[in-house]
């Protein structure tokens, strides 16, 4: 029989978050990854990536509200390398194990196997699933609750612009140690008027292609490397 989550999960991770959902079962889909699926298709139901496709957009309007409140002063490319310093796998896994997240996880036996329940991709990646969740049981306001009150985001001690992570030089290491040539950007379209352009950046690798978008082409750059690495994590 697969292993269902049990009550003393729910009642660990409400109480860490101090959110009781209405409906249990979204959080039981957010706790569900696919291999777990993928071995027991008949009997559960779907996996928790769509809740963690939401998850990030939801995770993301909230730190970027908490950020311009806490930073007024700081500039718009500076909020947006802020933003990526913490909203990144390292942190988001970080964060988990401090609700003690991954045992509650919902793993094939293979993957609980590698030491799936404290990998950093699955724990990131089903910590945006639980703030769907929340989302969608309790609206905005709940989750906001959460992630700027019982999440330990350190908004006040963020550090400076200078200490945000480099997804570019990230993503080429990652890729030369696979022996995998140095990836190359296009930038595939520029919008808005001179003074305030949006530039489309897309980077192609083997299996994937992630495109980015900024102010500048150097930021679109780093938001298609973030992008594609986060999907590289996945294949891992």
């Amino acid at each position: 029989m697969p292993r269902i989550v049990t009550g003393t999960c729910y009642r660990t991770l409400e109480k860490s978050l101090a959110y009781q959902f209405r409906n249990p079962q979204l959080l039981e889909e957010a706790l569900r990854h696919r291999s777990f699926v993928n071995e027991h298709p008949e009997t559960v139901g779907r996996d928790n990536e769509r809740l963690e496709f939401l998850g990030d957009a939801v995770l993301n309007l909230v730190v970027s509200h908490v950020l311009m409140q806490t930073f007024p002063d700081m500039t718009e490319g500076d909020l947006s390398r802020t933003r990526a310093h913490m909203v990144n796998e390292t942190y988001l896994a970080q964060v988990a194990r401090t609700l003690s997240l991954g045992p509650c996880i919902q793993l094939g036996r293979g993957e609980a196997m590698t030491g799936g329940h404290d990998k950093p991709s699955i724990l990131s990646d089903t910590l945006e699933a639980v703030i769907a969740a929340i989302y969608l049981d309790g609206g905005f306001q709940a989750v906001f609750d959460v992630i700027g009150k019982r999440l330990d985001f350190p908004f006040e001690t963020v550090g400076t612009p200078a200490e945000i992570t480099d997804y570019k030089s990230r993503l080429q290491e990652k890729l030369q140690t696979n022996g995998q040539p140095v990836p190359q950007y296009h930038v595939v379209s520029e919008s808005g008027p001179d003074h305030d352009k949006t530039f489309t950046v897309e980077i192609t690798l083997p299996g994937l292609t992630a495109t980015g978008k900024g102010r500048n082409k150097k930021a679109a750059e780093q938001q298609a490397a973030r992008k594609a690495l986060k999907r590289l994590a996945h294949h891992d």
